[in-house]
């Protein structure tokens, strides 16, 4: 008997100690912790292959096996895993006219600009004065000097046809003006495709704050919407926050996360998720990044190693960097520095619902030459959709459906 209860102490420690990888029944995660053998699940829409035991590995300092600078990774198959008891898979709505369902909440948002802007277009003769007040209104709304400058000068060309013009009419010719400055032929497709047989890799980057992480999880809808096969990765191991909601939205949909120990290398989260994502074969990996001060350029230093690393597994098809629409011209300086340390491919910007500041879209677009892709209207999981210049105008005028 003393020997049976000796064996069952010693089973019973192995088993909390030795397991380092922790893929519970139903929960899409792989836990990346200390000494770690490597190994995944993956769940829909893409059917994977049956599973195959991987070569065991060394763990390193960082809580991987492998150390993604030097040593290849190996083959991982990834098996279906088994809904949980009681867990219940969203089916997200897909990408296509989720502005035009949220432009409603946006023009309620901005209305006071619209308004603005028509009250003083639909004056009999402007003067001087009104001109200045067009320029105060957009301004105020963070449309930037030079970009004002070109709408209010456009509009003044036309001035003699305002003078006759109905409110329709002038409500058309300033959505028209709107959407000019609004970079209408930009290519704002997101590099979610898969390209050469190994997937769209998509790095989202932000501070604290501007709602990154919860972007992540809202971008992962809206391409499981589009019935895309997604991986998250969790590499933003500074905030466990962070890592337990990012991994609660990839429930919710049915895809895995990829997840650290806390305080654990970034890049070898980042590393992991991107060497799930090929072995699996699906379309996306989407990996939040931490997002601490942007003003310390170690923190720039190690989003440039999360790249190189990763690009040791596969290309990086997008760099999105995700603003916080009210901290209105502050976006254009965070940017900025964002953009030094990776090349950044399009802006995600958050919060535009709370906000009469619509015009920090143009600002940034004109300032720092890259596309707005994605606007987030509201604290809902849907509630992130692809940018459309005519709509979005179309919203910041308002005034018709």
């Amino acid at each position: 008997m003393e020997f049976v209860l000796i064996a069952i102490a010693i089973l019973v420690v192995a088993l909390i100690a030795g397991v380092g990888l922790l893929v519970g029944r139903g929960r899409r995660t792989t836990r990346l912790d200390d000494d770690a053998a490597t190994g995944t699940t993956l769940t829909r829409p893409r059917p994977p292959a049956p599973v195959e035991e991987p070569r065991a590995t060394g763990a390193t300092a960082s809580g991987l096996g492998l150390p993604p600078e030097t040593a290849e990774a190996p083959p991982v198959e990834l098996p279906p895993a088994e809904p949980e008891p009681g867990l219940v898979f969203e089916t997200p709505p897909p990408s296509a006219g989720r502005l035009v369902r949220l432009r409603s909440r946006l023009a309620r948002s901005q209305s006071s600009l619209g308004r603005g802007l028509l009250t003083v277009l639909a004056r009999e003769k402007l003067t001087e004065e009104d001109w200045e007040e067009l320029e105060e209104t957009l301004l105020a709304a963070d449309v930037g000097i030079a970009a004002t400058t070109q709408i209010v000068e456009r509009l003044r060309t036309q001035s003699m046809v305002l003078a006759t013009a109905s409110g329709a009419d002038l409500r058309e010719l300033l959505v028209r003006e709107l959407t000019a400055v609004l970079g209408p032929d930009l290519d704002r497709t997101l590099g979610t495709q898969r390209r050469e047989g190994r997937p769209g890799v998509v790095l989202v980057v932000g501070v604290n704050g501007a709602g990154k992480t919860t972007t992540v999880g809202k971008i992962a809808r809206v391409l499981v919407g589009d019935g895309k096969s997604v991986v998250l990765g969790a590499a933003d191991t500074f905030r466990a926050a962070a890592a337990d909601q990012l991994e609660t939205w990839g429930e919710r949909v049915g895809v895995l996360t990829v997840r650290g120990r806390e305080g654990g290398d970034p890049a070898s989260v980042a590393f992991e998720a991107v060497r799930t994502g090929v072995e699996g074969e699906v379309d996306a990996v989407l990996i939040d990044t931490a997002g601490r001060l942007h003003t310390k350029s170690g923190l720039m230093d190690e989003l440039g190693k999360v790249k190189r690393v990763v690009e040791k597994q596969s290309p990086v098809t997008e760099v999105l960097l995700v603003l916080d629409a009210t901290t209105g011209q502050n976006g254009v300086v965070q940017a900025r520095v964002f953009t030094e340390a990776v090349t950044v491919t399009g802006i995600v910007l958050t919060k535009l619902d709370g906000t009469a500041k619509g015009g920090i879209v143009v600002s940034v677009q004109r300032e720092l030459g890259i596309p707005v892709k994605l606007i987030g209207l509201g604290e809902g999981p849907d509630d992130l959709a692809p940018f459309e210049p005519r709509t979005f105008a179309e919203a910041l005028v308002g005034g018709a459906d």
